[in-house]
């Protein structure tokens, strides 16, 4: 209930006024059943633009300090975080990963769609980076298609750093579903899983129009600003899965 009154009464109209965003490929999006909404990282406010633009409601798996602090704002904080479908999940143990997969896939045995960013973190400059796999063991264990969601411009409404919501246009794009089930039965196979992580990572590339740079974007944590890392390249190379991947 909370979800659609914040779509369509609270924060929805605000930010259709104020920022004046566009939406493409809405038709792409199932009218039911699980998919996986595979999406950039620019902002804090990526994981707002898309479901506020889905007819169908996007399930982010949180960070479980939002639901568990204590006091008044956390209550306030739980409220707004539950009410808008997010997940939460514990990343501070060493399962961290794990779990979030395990969750992931409860959202999906239910028919959800559950939204993740390939990249793991939000990207430092602004440039696309490399996919971390786990969206790919996830897409090849429950055989769910994913659709590459493009945000375009959250960065300058959110930049990284104190909170700011500035007056600029977004542009959000839906790619159409991509289905890995010709590879079933690989889930675990390396090369398949970095085969697909980059084949979504080139549609986002393609959609987005971002440079795309070929290390982790969490590797570049405590880099300076504006120094260029090493192993950048013009767009996503996929890997070439050998022929004994598939007996």
């Amino acid at each position: 209930m909370f979800y659609w009154l914040l779509k369509f009464v609270l924060l929805g109209p605000f930010i259709h006024l104020y920022n004046r965003p566009t939406v493409e490929g809405v038709e792409n999006i199932p009218a039911d059943g699980p998919a996986i909404m595979a999406g950039n990282h620019l902002s804090f406010a990526d994981w707002l633009f898309a479901p506020l633009l889905s007819p169908r409601r996007i399930n982010y798996l949180a960070k479980a300090e939002y639901f568990n602090t204590p006091g008044f704002k956390g209550r306030l904080q739980k409220f707004f975080f539950s009410g808008t479908g997010q997940y939460p999940i514990d990343r501070s143990g060493a399962s961290a990963a794990e779990d979030a997969l395990n969750a992931a896939r409860k959202l999906l045995d239910e028919g959800r769609l559950v939204g993740l960013y390939p990249e793991g973190t939000r990207s430092p400059d602004g440039r696309l980076y490399k996919g971390k796999t786990g969206m790919a063991r996830l897409a090849l264990e429950t055989g769910v298609p994913v659709i590459p969601v493009a945000v375009i411009g959250t960065d300058q409404v959110s930049p990284p750093g104190p909170f700011k919501w500035r007056r600029r246009k977004v542009t959000l794009k839906f790619g159409a579903p991509i289905d890995f089930t010709r590879y079933e039965g690989l889930a675990g196979n390396r090369f398949v899983e970095r085969a697909v992580t980059d084949e979504v990572m080139y549609e986002l590339m393609r959609l987005t129009g971002q440079e795309y740079v070929d290390v982790y974007a969490h590797s570049l944590k405590g880099v300076p600003s504006g120094s260029k890392p090493e192993g950048a390249k013009a767009e996503p190379t996929p890997r070439r899965i050998p022929d004994t991947a598939a007996s």
